[in-house]
């Protein structure tokens, strides 16, 4: 694992959130005596509650600007964002899966003895080998293949919304992110991928250890317990592609039939790093896309039984989720020379950020970005996945899930309503990650209040 690590400060990395324009208390709006960006902190309560006031702010005044708490380089505007993904060459992809947070040497030690590396193999593969396994990796998410899975989507949603709704009947509320967001992205990779021998609850933990590992700054002590999680997916990724008696058929299977441009079996170590990022993006950030979905449908007026009853209702509100909340708020880039990017001239090895979710919210591009506006005539637009060579290749899976996952829910639960504390739900603030770790539900029909409500 590369792991040139940045100096930032560890705040947490779980705040409370009432969402955008909630009215929940917090630190003061962009602007002070100092000037207007000197109180950003990318990993602060403020701007993982509501980053939309610091995103327009970097947009409008400083679309490519230093942040001294990172030392990132801050790409915020659509147009800047675009050119660099389409642009490997000179924003090369190195830097992608570096860890966030220096890590100690104790910490090291235990990624060492699970033998935990992440060689280029997909996000950050700038090499010539990154062709041949985003091909492998595509085969098994391209249209016609997640087409076939949506009946196993619709199944596994259903065997998780029967147990919600006991749990509503039983407790007069439910946890759909727990319950249903996070577990139904890891249940259909597993049946899609074969995997027979970890339990949904194992793997969920062990890829978001991983994320809140190397995108999260976690205190020295919790870092030595994600390092330990951390570890043991790697031992189990790697036994797996070592040991598998993998079909012909099976991603594993390919991989290990998988030439490099030089003709040499694709060796263990970039076959686990494929499989690492393909589990992580798979299963974690899908979950949070629904979550946010899921969240914000239950709150916008009228559009909980429009999604079960109208397919198109769905898909367009989870485009449009994209556009404005994306889970994958953010991602790395390394300058591979001295380059001009949106007026300022950065110098080769400038490590950016490019920010992901600002982009939706760009009004060169999106008219009335703030507002959710379901069937957008430019909404596919958004760099939610990214866009040119390492565009997700998932990501006609990740949709076909969330808009299966909305439908389901509000057919399964036409009568919930979201239930959540004076406080708000956590989220969970990463450099590149964002989404509500709560999605309290309760009966409609029944008139429940909160403990912690007054």
């Amino acid at each position: 694992m590369h792991i040139p690590a940045l100096d930032t400060s560890p705040p947490g990395t779980e705040v409370r959130d009432g969402g955008p324009g909630s009215g929940v208390a917090g630190p003061l709006p962009p602007g002070g005596a100092g000037g207007p960006l000197d109180g950003l902190d990318l990993f602060g309560d403020g701007f993982v509650r509501d980053p939309y006031p610091w995103l327009d702010l970097l947009r409008s005044q400083a679309p490519v600007h230093h942040d001294a708490g990172t030392g990132l380089w801050l790409v915020s505007r659509h147009r800047d964002i675009r050119r660099v993904l389409l642009d490997p060459g000179t924003f090369r992809p190195d830097n992608a899966q570096h860890a966030v947070t220096p890590l100690p040497v104790a910490v090291l030690r235990v990624l060492a003895r699970a033998g935990f590396q992440l060689p280029p193999a997909l996000a950050n593969n700038g090499t010539d080998s990154h062709p041949g396994l985003r091909r492998v990796v595509t085969r098994f998410f391209n249209a016609r293949r997640v087409a076939a899975a949506v009946p196993v989507i619709e199944r596994l949603a259903g065997e998780l919304l029967d147990a919600a709704r006991a749990r509503i009947d039983a407790d007069g509320e439910c946890d759909l992110f727990a319950s249903f967001a996070q577990v139904l992205p890891c249940r259909v990779l597993m049946e899609l991928l074969g995997i027979r021998d970890v339990d949904p609850a194992t793997l969920i933990r062990w890829s978001d250890a991983s994320l809140e590992l190397f995108w999260g700054t976690p205190a020295p002590e919790r870092q030595l317990e994600l390092a330990e999680q951390a570890g043991e997916f790697h031992q189990w990724l790697t036994t797996t592609v070592r040991t598998t008696k993998a079909t012909a058929d099976s991603f594993i299977g390919a991989l290990a039939r998988h030439r490099l441009p030089d003709g040499a079996p694709l060796d263990p170590q970039t076959a686990v790093g494929a499989c690492f990022f393909v589990f992580v993006a798979g299963q974690s950030t899908t979950g949070q896309l629904i979550a946010t979905v899921l969240r914000r449908a239950l709150i916008e007026p009228g559009l909980w039984p429009k999604a079960a009853q109208d397919t198109e209702a769905a898909w367009a509100w989870v485009e449009e989720v994209l556009r404005r909340e994306p889970p994958v708020t953010t991602w790395r880039r390394a300058v591979a020379r001295p380059v001009e990017l949106g007026g300022a001239e950065l110098p080769a090895g400038a490590q950016l950020l490019l920010m992901l979710m600002g982009s939706g919210s760009d009004p060169e591009v999106f008219a009335d970005p703030e507002r959710m506006c379901p069937h957008r005539t430019n909404v596919r637009h958004h760099l939610a996945f990214g866009a040119g060579r390492h565009r997700c290749p998932g990501a006609s899976l990740a949709r076909t899930e969330a808009a299966v996952a909305l439908r389901a829910a509000a057919r399964a639960l036409p009568k919930v309503r979201p239930v959540e504390g004076a406080e708000g739900a956590p989220m969970l603030g990463l450099l590149s990650f964002r989404a509500p770790l709560r999605v309290v539900v309760a009966d409609g029909s029944r008139r429940l209040r909160r403990p912690d409500v007054a």
